[in-house]
């Protein structure tokens, strides 16, 4: 293992590496402390830029502008009770009330400690079990591959919004989208009315419209946003080590639940951290602070949402299985560099695994300076109006569009896909299983129709495998457990009249 982590620290011997690192966890703080942006339309945002950068380089940044932005999202609800995204809503909810207060400098300090301290205990649980997973993953074959693909989408379809039905919807969109372009197999065009789908729907292209564009319809149509006077940042510095020290317990049990549940597909950050609040309010001596401006409340929060970005990297790099939309435009970014993520990656391309273990250890001191230091401007760039910012992410997502293939059909594209966003969210229709399915689609077809030409076409191949079978039972449990509660909920409700 020590070998593994030199590995990780040698790719460091290259500068550009390092400023990659910086330059990720500055731009993530800029994305986080915007209210309604959020780490996937940052790394969506930041794609198109890598291009031209060493695979290394461009993997680092982007890692360390999701750490990043995941935090920044707490600046905002700590400043304006404006959480920059979902996961920050729980920190939201003591921070605001310190600000009040007159205590933002410490709710700050408290927030960005927390965050560091998730991120360093959460990679080395990292360390641990991605490599065995990994390891065990090279036994599967074709039908345990499907399963897993299978796998993940019905866990991200049932988890990603309150209605199955709904998440259901997405990933059939997703699924269908996968179908453009030239068969694999046979090499006929499917729904490819014109040569430039031959290769499929251009993923970058996609996945700024989704997201990006999406988000400035909707900042059009709010409007200009009133400007919130900035608060004071007195105590940012004054924070006693003893207030942290007494919540050591407190940061080991948020960082296991935020790890293993951004492991689980779908479930994400903002689950583990409303779990961690939830269970820090039941193990804490002054429950009665919680919500009204408890230390507890904002470590808990933050130590889970930012341990969850190491475990959401755990099925990626080491099964190829992207368990949010975040995860899903990370896989996307991998691929467009000639990484393919997945079980052979800790053998034919080590150093990319190690390096981002690596990278997330450094990413912790580097972020807390950046986030201390930089306080004050963090609470102006919250406050940014909102028609700047929807001119500024239009225009970087169209030019990124653009320099994809340098030509206008991946602009139209991601025009066509803002619009289709647009709609989906206006419908209360998830992103992430479409996003999900259209980057798993592949996986899940291909295998699929492997395992079928093997077995001369006998279905139950797929459940002939003790593992595959135990893979794809999960997988129709994930669809019928949130089926069984709607349908108690109903006779309750019949019932009750």
């Amino acid at each position: 293992m020590i070998d593994n982590l030199l590995i990780g620290l040698n790719a460091f011997a290259d500068p550009m590496v390092l400023v990659g690192l910086i330059a990720g966890a500055l731009i993530g703080y800029l994305i986080g402390a915007i209210p309604g942006l959020g780490p996937s339309l940052g790394i969506a945002l930041m794609i198109p830029f890598t291009y031209s950068m060493d695979p290394l380089v461009s993997i680092v940044m982007l890692v360390a502008l999701f750490a990043a932005a995941e935090y920044g999202g707490a600046i905002s609800g700590i400043l304006l009770n404006s959480p920059g995204t979902a996961a920050a809503v729980a920190t939201t909810w003591d921070g605001y009330p310190l600000t009040k207060q007159g205590k933002t400098g410490i709710a700050l300090n408290i927030s960005i400690i927390s965050s560091g301290i998730g991120i360093f205990v959460s990679t080395i649980l990292l360390f641990f079990t991605a490599v065995p997973l990994s390891e065990y993953a090279l036994n599967f074959g074709p039908s345990a591959y499907f399963a897993l693909a299978l796998l993940g989408l019905s866990l991200v379809s049932s988890f990603s919004s309150g209605s199955l039905l709904k998440g259901a919807l997405a990933m059939g969109l997703g699924l269908a989208l996968a179908t453009v372009g030239l068969d694999s197999q046979t090499g006929v065009p499917r729904f490819s009315y014109h040569p430039d789908f031959f290769e499929g729907l251009p993923l970058v292209p996609v996945l700024l419209g989704l997201f990006a564009i999406s988000e400035v319809l909707f900042m059009i149509e709010a409007g200009a946003s009133h400007k919130v006077k900035n608060q004071p940042m007195s105590g940012i510095l004054e924070v006693p080590f003893k207030t942290f020290y007494k919540m050591k317990y407190l940061f080991l049990r948020s960082s296991l639940i935020g790890y293993f549940v951004g492991v689980i597909p779908g479930a994400g950050a903002s689950i583990g951290s409303f779990i961690s609040y939830a269970v820090a309010k039941r193990f804490s001596k002054q429950p009665e602070l919680f919500g009204n401006g408890s230390y507890e409340g904002i470590a808990a929060s933050e130590t889970a949402n930012n341990a969850s970005v190491s475990g959401s990297l755990s099925p990626l790099l080491a099964l190829g299985i992207p368990g949010s939309a975040t995860t899903a435009i990370m896989i996307g970014a991998l691929m467009i560099h000639g990484v393919q993520p997945g079980p052979l990656l800790f053998t034919t391309n080590p150093e990319i695994p190690y390096t981002v273990f690596v990278s997330l250890w450094l990413s912790v001191p580097i972020m807390v300076f950046i986030g201390l230091a930089g306080a004050r401007f963090w609470a102006k760039v919250a406050d940014i109006p909102r028609p700047a910012i929807a001119a500024i992410v239009a225009s970087i997502s169209l030019i990124g569009a653009y320099a994809s293939t340098s030509s206008m059909f991946p602009v139209y594209v991601a025009l066509t896909f803002g619009v289709v966003g647009y709609v989906l969210r206006k419908a209360n229709i998830p992103l992430a299983p479409v996003i999900l399915a259209l980057v798993l689609g592949d996986m899940l077809e291909t295998n699929l129709r492997r395992a079928l030409s093997i077995s001369n076409g006998d279905v139950t191949t797929l459940i002939a495998n003790p593992l595959s079978a135990t893979l794809l039972a999960i997988a129709a449990l994930s669809f019928l457990l949130p089926a069984l509660g709607m349908f108690r909920k109903k006779v309750k409700g019949y019932r009750a009249h």
